[in-house]
């Protein structure tokens, strides 16, 4: 089960061996070279120019990817909470100000209420982020907004491929600061970048990554089409995963034969989460180790420890203060009345995502089980996760190393992925 037959250029190596998680800071990097498609099976993913120039591009740009390794020995942890989750300064829960925001939102609207803020306090003129796509809402883009109506367009979860972080040759080529929403793969990614290149840096001055649990790819994206009732022949213009109300309804709109817009069923999040989407994570994403976004300068998340009451319920956010810029964003938004919030415990988040510790515990096994059959890991460095495997209950630590070795065997994961079937 040893990989073989492997491209010579690291960036196809690294997508080869299941270790990309399709942020897009390579193809940012050398965008006539390193393109992002989407696969509908194996996800958005880079390929590489089959040239000498194009091998040399991924040589450079591989020291960008956090896909095939993070050092979290570069942050600064003072206590168990933040071996647990990275720099935590400080934590609240609240929501944003504005209620058009607060219901458009996922949980509480933060995300999107703290980069309006950056907006209109002058800390940045744009925000990086994703949005659906316009011509195909099944898909994400990376923009840049400049106003209120532009981060709404991407406000409330996006439970699809998607790589932000192409927005960063952009933000290099540009004359104002740039904020960064992404996934804390993505963040981690443009951590990287920004340590290599301080011009970068200085147009970077905040980032913000969002709490995840893995991207679903295209086919559970239609699926999920299915599910809601969308036919095949029609047109999508609109596929809202979560908000409208916490944690919102899974539902769609759509052209039907005869032009006319039709809205689908709505299902809970939980259904379409949790019979739907997530099976069809990324086998990346299974083995991450940070799914609250270590690497930023905030942290957002859902506050579970206080669930919604209902389907539609006002929502909240968990918001989390990791580096004295994320802090200070936070107090001034809060002060401006900008952001509603109040200060929590700053172990909440274990008890807020619970699920997240338990897989953090389980990548140890999973990652050895990697190792037994051959396949490569992430190179992580600075991170106790076998001391988080031995938190988890004896059945669990043998599902991690025994189960993922019967999922390699029978989804044939040692096999290089190949990147195919193109859109």
């Amino acid at each position: 089960m040893t990989l073989t037959t492997l491209s010579n250029d690291p960036i196809t190596h690294t997508v080869a061996c299941n270790l990309c998680t399709g942020c897009g800071a390579c193809a940012a990097a050398f965008p006539a070279l390193i393109r992002m498609v989407d696969d509908p099976v194996n996800g958005r993913r880079p390929v590489v120019a089959p040239t000498m120039a194009g091998l040399e591009a991924a040589k450079a740009a591989a020291s960008l990817c956090a896909g095939s390794g993070a050092d979290y020995t570069t942050l600064d942890r003072k206590d168990a909470v933040d071996q647990d989750w990275g720099p935590v300064l400080a934590t609240w829960e609240g929501w944003a100000a504005d209620k058009e925001i607060r219901h458009r939102g996922s949980s509480g609207g933060a995300v999107t209420a703290l980069s309006l803020f950056a907006l209109s306090s002058g800390v940045v003129g744009g925000v990086a982020h994703i949005a659906p796509r316009v011509n195909d809402p099944r898909l994400n883009e990376a923009v840049i907004s400049r106003d209120r109506t532009g981060l709404l367009r991407g406000a409330g979860s996006r439970y699809a491929q998607a790589s932000p972080a192409e927005a960063l040759g952009e933000i290099r080529s540009g004359e104002v600061p740039v904020a960064f929403v992404g996934k804390p793969c993505d963040v981690a990614s443009v951590a990287k970048a920004k340590a290599a290149d301080a011009g970068l840096a200085a147009k970077l001055p905040l980032t913000i990554a969002i709490f995840c649990a893995g991207a679903p790819n295209l086919v559970a994206t239609d699926r999920l089409l299915d599910r809601l009732g969308v036919p095949k022949e029609a047109t999508l213009t609109d596929l809202r995963y979560r908000g409208d109300g916490w944690p919102g309804l899974m539902q769609a709109r759509y052209l039907d034969e005869n032009g006319v817009e039709q809205v689908s069923e709505g299902i809970p999040y939980s259904e379409g989460w949790g019979r739907i989407l997530q099976s069809e994570r990324r086998w990346r994403c299974r083995i991450c180790t940070d799914h609250t976004g270590a690497f930023a300068d905030i942290s957002v998340g859902d506050p579970w420890h206080n669930p919604p009451a209902g389907k539609a319920d006002a929502g909240r956010s968990l918001i989390v203060a990791r580096t004295s810029a994320g802090l200070k964003l936070i107090e001034d938004a809060i002060a401006a009345g900008a952001l509603v919030a109040t200060r929590t415990e700053r172990d909440v988040i274990a008890r807020a995502q619970p699920n997240l510790m338990a897989a953090q515990g389980a990548v140890w096994g999973r990652r050895l089980a990697m190792r037994v059959t051959g396949m490569k890991v992430p190179a992580d460095k600075g991170l106790p996760l076998f001391r988080y495997w031995l938190r988890l209950p004896l059945r669990e630590k043998a599902q991690s190393l025994g189960g993922t070795i019967k999922r390699i065997v029978r989804a044939k994961l040692w096999r290089p992925v190949t990147v195919r079937g193109l859109i």
